[in-house]
């Protein structure tokens, strides 16, 4: 265990061997993107890199300015760039930064098997422990937002953690720090929802954006990630993001009443197993027998001399 580590958890008031397991704190914090503002500078991009010691992957040139198609195990914040036509003619360019949106009930947690390979800290940041990662996968098919990516080397899945060594020590993520717009705001959820609406009402009021809003979505009871958008009633326009995410319901079944089920049918195959047991008892394998011969003459015993004399 790293020095910085142990610096981390002294400072959260947790010793045990899962981080974040025992750590107490006064509020729930957000991301606030607003996109209205962002300029695609990627800055972002390069702070996320550097401050978690990413190395740069080869880019690809597919008639945008968006770095790569999405994100990447080793690659967790990209800005999506989508050109979208108004209904007055004009072309509108619309940018989103992608990212691990740290959902309130996120579906990653839920399909996950393998126990504090994923970990939900107190103050809502969802955090991947890749000591504890099986490499199973099943978190990739559980988010609703295609965000957790698995790297074939390790073998192990990687997202956005929302800089929780830098939040646990009372820092913004390095994201924010480095976004030279203003776009980017860090705090707790109330205030954060609180100034997007606000801003979302300006855009409203004084900009002609009849639909702005704030996108913060109730099918997983909320987002420590939320955004404003020129159009909240089509977030898909924005990159693909999901108009009304949920868990999969497949992944619900699944470790919710199917895993009780389960539960349920092991315990009467017991069960049966122990009726049987106390009505017939243990099975007893019958004794070899000698059969006698046919016409009921018995076997003829002794032995013959060298010869063959009886």
């Amino acid at each position: 265990m790293s020095q910085a580590t142990l610096e981390i958890r002294a400072i959260s008031g947790h010793s045990g061997s899962v981080p974040g397991a025992g750590v107490r704190r006064e509020f729930d914090v957000c991301k606030l993107i607003d996109t209205t503002t962002c300029i695609g500078c990627k800055a972002c991009e390069v702070a996320c890199l550097e401050w978690n010691g990413l190395s740069f992957s080869e880019t690809v040139f597919n008639n945008s300015y968006q770095t790569m198609p999405e994100t990447q195990w080793n690659y967790w914040n990209l800005i999506k760039f989508n050109e979208h036509e108004r209904e007055d003619g004009t072309l509108q360019l619309l940018m989103r930064k992608d990212q691990c949106m740290h959902c309130e009930e996120p579906g990653c947690l839920i399909a996950c098997p393998a126990d504090g390979a994923i970990v939900q800290y107190v103050n809502g940041i969802v955090d991947f422990q890749q000591d504890h990662c099986i490499g199973c996968g099943y978190c990739v098919t559980g988010c609703p937002f295609n965000i957790p990516k698995f790297s074939p080397t390790a073998r192990k899945v990687f997202k956005c953690t929302l800089c929780v060594d830098r939040v646990t020590q009372g820092l913004e993520p390095a994201c924010i720090k480095a976004c030279p717009t203003g776009c980017l705001h860090f705090g707790t959820k109330p205030d954060m929802k609180a100034l997007a609406e606000t801003r979302a009402k300006q855009l409203r009021e004084y900009s002609g954006f009849e639909n702005a809003g704030v996108y913060d979505p109730p099918g997983v009871k909320g987002t420590h990630v939320i955004y404003v958008l020129h159009d909240a009633s089509n977030p898909e326009l924005y990159g693909g993001l999901p108009k009304d995410p949920h868990v999969p319901w497949a992944v619900s079944f699944w470790k919710k009443p199917l895993k009780w089920i389960g539960n349920i049918a092991m315990i009467g195959g017991l069960l049966g197993v122990f009726a049987h047991y106390l009505r017939f008892g243990p099975k007893i394998e019958p004794a070899d027998e000698e059969t006698p011969r046919q016409g009921g003459a018995a076997p003829r015993t002794g032995t013959r001399d060298p010869g063959g004399r009886p």
